[in-house]
């Protein structure tokens, strides 16, 4: 019975610690009802933005805490708005309407963050161990953050000199060195009593005086006892271990408490391992007690503002160091350099806080400041002028927002375009158009002289624009007087039409298109495109020049002007060169007996393998295997191929074929069969089939010059292979695989060897691609497919049935209409035996 009482204490326990955190963890989670949104910087969104990342918020369940921490439902809206902003910022999206509602948020996939939307509310160890979010967008108070720094603690250094002002204390140890006609160092440690005991000197009492007095009392007692004190014998006195003490931090303090710190700890010391003032405690009205009499009090504003330390003494044993709470405490926020919360004491005005936060930003409007006042029950607005800064008195929750300057110009005008200087300029009393050019550094050679522009802002902040003669204003015909805001567009000839070229084809080295020039010809854009190509003719060169008067009713108008030039193939100049106008296109031919070499390659099984030169446009194919030595005796015969990549002579492009998707397909299976048989060696040809050209080498061989014997071109590649033994079985089998070849195998055979069909194999697509490079596809008779002959060396292929789409109807109907097919034909057959 015992045992099971103290169980349930033990868990009363549990229960009631939970619930302490769990009242400790919402306590702390404070109210952001006086959070002001558009008081918040872009930068304090963003990190409230990265610390509910990191706590797996989305932005609806942000906006969500925020609502229940009591921000209002306008501020809400605001934080939205502002959210959205900054993250299409981030990501160059077009804002979303200020608009849209929570709900919807809710259910928008947020792609930028990756965050989850689902909102589930915080359990029990969530709300505990979770950072308040919001924190950062409450007002920081002045001076909070020089306690809550990490990376500095205000530790004493305990390796400096002794001060002389050191008061000497229990445990403390003295270092007496004794130099000169006498030599002895000791090491004293000062008894409770306060007293060291000197070796042959006696005992002398040290403490509650500072380091200089126990000094000098040493030096006495040794002169009292036969040393040569000042006769030629020397003390040095300095501090070894030095003794702790206890401080009493009492008041507004994270933790207050006794703390045992170091002898040369100061109030700073004490304060930082206190965790320094909390959210109402003081900063400027710190109390240091000893012997029950306040003997000093620190303002931290003093060594925040002016680095000044006067306040901040060494604490002695049982001091206490107490923060009371702030009797006055102001807000800045806005153009300021440092905005935050400010203590103000008696006698202090507003140019003293403003001191404090470092004073005013670059944009900040500083002739009056907006003051929200505490009011009785209520708040009232009041402007203070810069004239009153040093009368104002802040008074108990003043909030002085500092407004930035005005995005606007009293004295801008700008010009553009064609002018040495463009830019914007000083509205002068009674400029003038004519004065701005000339302010601008004049006009450009290229400047557009009949027409300019003037966009001018009219008293309701619409625009007009009012046209000028630029040619009139510089030659003082017209004069035309400036206001505020005005924009004068000069244009360019050049921005008035398209860009001038000429394009040149052909045999040349560089072909394309190039800048006119005024008087280039001919022989001008020869030289731009690198000169002639190798093979080139200087005779008869075809100029087309656009048209602008053609017949629109004629249907054999002409659409260009062609005319044909022949010039010195070293271009020298001379009067009758032809002069090019804009957008002639220029071709320049090659020779008409000119050829380059063109190349064939064979490759297999022939006596010598390796690359040709084409002798003759008749050479064949029969040519080059003969030119080879002819075939050797392992050579298929069959199996030999002929791979063309010239795209004009086969009509098609590879790269665009319908062969693609097989391509992959075969591609895919071969990589499944390398990781099923682990072989990291063998490759696969990936290259698409459509660029072999289906030859039939062993009737070519028989019948030189016969039709099928095809006329070599440049790039050919002849392969004949060995005698193939096997058969590449691939696709939608179960075990896709290699099989040996059988004449009495038939094509379904081969398929069985590598498992039979799959569950996605469309039978009736099988084909079979031959070592030649022509390929041979499934046929059908009535209900029957026929598959093509499968020979040595050849590739059975099944391709994957294509995505069902769901028309059951047209699937009906083709299986009826092939059953009435099939009673017409069985009616027919049987009507003629009659």
């Amino acid at each position: 019975m015992n045992k099971i009482n103290f169980r349930i204490f033990l868990v009363a326990i549990v229960i009631c610690l939970g619930t302490f955190n769990y009242a400790s963890a919402q306590s702390s989670l404070q109210n952001v009802s006086s959070i002001n949104v558009d008081d918040l910087s872009d930068q304090q969104i963003t990190q409230l933005l990265q610390q509910a990342q990191n706590s797996g918020l989305s932005d609806s369940q942000l906006l969500q805490q925020a609502q229940a921490r009591g921000m209002s439902a306008a501020e809400v809206q605001k934080l939205q708005t502002r959210i959205q902003a900054i993250e299409n910022k981030a990501t160059g999206r077009n804002p979303r309407t200020a608009t849209d509602s929570l709900a919807n948020d809710d259910n928008a996939d947020n792609s930028k963050t990756g965050r989850r939307l689902n909102y589930k509310p915080d359990s029990l160890d969530t709300a505990i161990t979770r950072k308040d979010i919001f924190e950062n967008l409450r007002p920081k108070i002045f001076g909070a953050d020089l306690f809550k720094n990490k990376n500095s603690s205000f530790e004493p250094n305990l390796k400096l000199a002794t001060p002389v002002n050191y008061i000497v204390g229990p445990d403390d140890q003295l270092n007496i060195n004794v130099y000169g006609s006498s030599l002895v160092n000791w090491k004293l440690e000062v008894s409770p009593e306060g007293n060291i005991n000197i070796p042959g000197a006696g005992i002398l009492n040290v403490s509650g005086r500072t380091i200089e007095q126990v000094t000098t009392l040493i030096k006495n007692k040794l002169s009292s006892n036969n040393y040569a004190i000042g006769r030629g014998t020397s003390v040095q006195v300095s501090l070894g271990n030095i003794r702790s003490i206890k401080v009493i931090i009492v008041g507004q303090v994270q933790k207050p408490g006794t703390y045992t710190l170091p002898s040369l700890a100061t109030v700073f010391n004490a304060l930082y391992a206190s965790g320094g003032p909390t959210d109402n405690g003081s900063f400027r009205q710190i109390e240091v007690i000893r012997n029950n009499r306040v003997i000093r009090h620190l303002d931290v504003y003093d060594f925040l503002v002016r680095g000044d330390q006067k306040d901040n003494i060494s604490l002695q044993d049982q001091d206490i160091v107490r923060v009371p709470t702030y009797r006055t405490r102001v807000q800045l926020v806005g153009q300021i350099k440092i905005p935050a919360l400010f203590e103000v004491l008696p006698g202090e005005n507003l140019d003293n806080i403003l001191t404090y936060a470092g004073g005013f930003t670059d944009t900040a409007y500083t002739a009056r400041i907006k003051v929200s006042q505490i009011s009785d029950q209520q708040r009232r607005i009041t402007d203070v002028l810069e004239a009153d800064y040093k009368n104002y008195v802040p008074l108990r929750g003043d909030k002085f927002t500092i407004e930035s300057i005005i995005n606007r110009f009293e004295n801008r005008v700008t010009i553009k375009g064609a002018v040495f200087r463009p830019g914007e300029f000083e509205l002068q009393n009674g400029l003038t158009l004519k004065q701005l050019i000339e302010n601008a550094a004049g006009l450009k050679e290229d400047a557009f002289t009949d027409r300019g522009t003037i966009t001018r802002l009219k008293p309701d902040n619409s625009t007009e624009i009012i046209g000028f003669n630029v040619k009139d204003v510089i030659n003082k015909i017209v004069s035309i007087p400036l206001q505020r805001e005005d924009i004068v567009n000069i244009s360019s000839i050049f921005d008035l039409r398209d860009k001038y070229v000429v394009t040149i084809n052909g045999s040349v080295r560089k072909p394309g298109k190039f800048v006119f020039s005024e008087n280039m010809k001919v022989e001008d854009l020869i030289l731009k495109a690198g000169g002639f190509a190798e093979g080139a003719s200087t005779k008869r060169i075809e100029v087309a020049r656009r048209v602008s008067d053609a017949d629109p009713t004629s249907r054999n108008s002409s659409v260009s002007q062609v005319f044909s030039v022949n010039i010195d193939g070293q271009l020298r100049p001379a009067e009758a060169n032809f002069v090019l106008n804009p957008f002639d296109i220029v071709s320049v031919y090659t020779l008409p007996g000119f050829e380059k070499q063109k190349t064939v390659k064979v490759e297999g099984e022939v006596m010598y393998p390796g690359s040709y030169t084409i002798k003759s446009k008749n050479e064949k194919i029969s040519d080059l295997v003969a030119r080879a030595g002819g075939l050797t005796a392992s050579a298929d015969v069959e199996g030999g191929s002929l791979k063309r990549d010239n795209i004009a002579i086969l009509g098609v492009d590879k790269n665009k074929a319908d062969t693609t998707a097989l391509a992959l397909e075969r591609k895919n299976e071969f990589n499944r069969l390398k990781r099923t048989y682990k072989d990291s060696t063998s490759t696969i040809d990936t290259q698409q089939r459509n660029n072999y050209v289906g030859i039939e080498l062993e009737k070519i061989l028989k019948a030189p010059g016969s039709k099928n014997d095809l006329l070599l071109e440049d790039g050919d590649i002849l392969r004949v292979p060995k005698q193939q033994q096997v058969v590449r079985v691939n696709g939608q089998v179960l075990y896709p695989s290699a099989v040996v070849f059988d004449k009495s195998k038939s094509f379904n055979d081969f398929v069985s060897n590598a498992g039979g069909y799959g569950p996605d194999a469309l039978r009736r697509g099988a084909y079979v691609v031959y070592p030649n490079g022509t390929v041979k596809g499934t046929r059908k008779f009535l209900f029957f497919n026929v598959h093509p002959d499968v020979r040595p060396g050849s590739e059975v292929y099944v391709p994957k049935k294509p995505a069902s789409k769901g028309n059951s109807a047209q699937t009906i109907i083709g299986l009826t209409t092939g059953l009435a097919s099939l009673g017409a034909i069985i009616l027919g057959v049987l009507s003629l035996r009659k």
